[in-house]
């Protein structure tokens, strides 16, 4: 016992020790990093054909807002211009390229829903690229975010559960009926409503914009579904009563009442005084 501790203190204080227990040290920082990173953390696993071919339209239609590799640009005031867009993961190109909001036509407060400007499999070679750069959320499988996938006697159930969720995280900027609505400093929530599902469970994965990210530790694939799901639910309910005006609330309803409304009563008003009948006083002899 005492020749083996005499051995392991003189191999201590050998000088390839420390370059060893340093290289050790990073292995197993790295293990433990790839097997506790988050699960959306996540390549596509595209071939090297679709990274080439998406870097060649990235080139042509986005590295002058977010550098040639995806780095980002600061403009001369030292704002941000364009964010990097490493790590965003495909998804995020998917959302937004597959919206219309990118590419932009010029920068401004918010990227509005436009025209698309690629077609589907230019879509994915350049979410392809942009996934090669950094880790990132991966385009979800249908089956994470189609209500379809919901078997027919859990739809209702699934339904209630989304109307709760989107009621607590939701409506504070979308409008309890995901109409939308105005936002500080020019910006505004877009409404949900017509929404393909997929972008709607993107959106929710990867905050675009001044939108909070609602990741797979915050909001589970199926509770997203069920938002899903309550979602279209609220575009097939039938209009009681006429039109919604919007379902703005009561701020556009009470515009309507007083504009329209009091506005048609004060016109009959004048109307009406404008052609009562006049009686003229004539002069009597005495």
């Amino acid at each position: 016992m005492r020749l083996l501790t005499a051995r392991l203190a003189a191999r201590r204080r050998s000088r390839l020790a420390g370059p060893i227990v340093l290289l050790l040290g990073l292995l197993l920082t790295g293990g433990a990093y790839a097997l506790l990173s988050p699960a959306q953390a996540e390549s596509t696993g595209s071939d090297t054909d679709d990274v080439a071919k998406g870097r060649e339209l990235f080139l042509v239609g986005c590295s002058s807002c977010h550098g040639k590799n995806g780095e980002g640009v600061v403009d001369k005031n030292g704002d941000n211009y364009g964010p990097s867009l490493v790590g965003v993961g495909a998804a995020a190109v998917d959302f937004q390229v597959g919206t219309g909001r990118m590419p932009m036509a010029n920068p401004s407060q918010q990227a509005p829903v436009k025209r698309v400007a690629y077609n589907d499999e230019e879509i994915s070679q350049l979410a392809a690229f942009v996934a090669s750069l950094g880790p990132g959320p991966a385009i979800p499988d249908a089956e994470k975010y189609d209500p379809e996938s919901i078997p027919e006697d859990e739809r209702q159930e699934a339904i209630v559960r989304g109307g709760e969720f989107f009621r607590t995280n939701c409506t504070a900027c979308h409008n309890f009926a995901a109409s939308g609505g105005a936002l500080p400093d020019g910006k505004y929530a877009p409404s949900l409503l017509g929404v393909e599902p997929r972008h709607v469970y993107e959106a929710m994965l990867t905050g675009p914009q001044q939108m909070p990210v609602f990741s797979d530790d915050v909001l589970e694939p199926e509770q997203k579904r069920d938002i899903i799901a309550y979602l279209q639910s609220i575009e097939e309910q039938p209009k009681y009563g006429g039109t919604t005006l919007g379902s703005y609330g009561p701020v556009a309803e009470g515009m309507v009442a007083w504009i329209g409304g009091i506005g048609v009563l004060v016109g009959f008003a004048v109307w009406i005084a404008s052609h009562t009948a006049r009686s003229s006083r004539k002069g009597t002899k005495a």
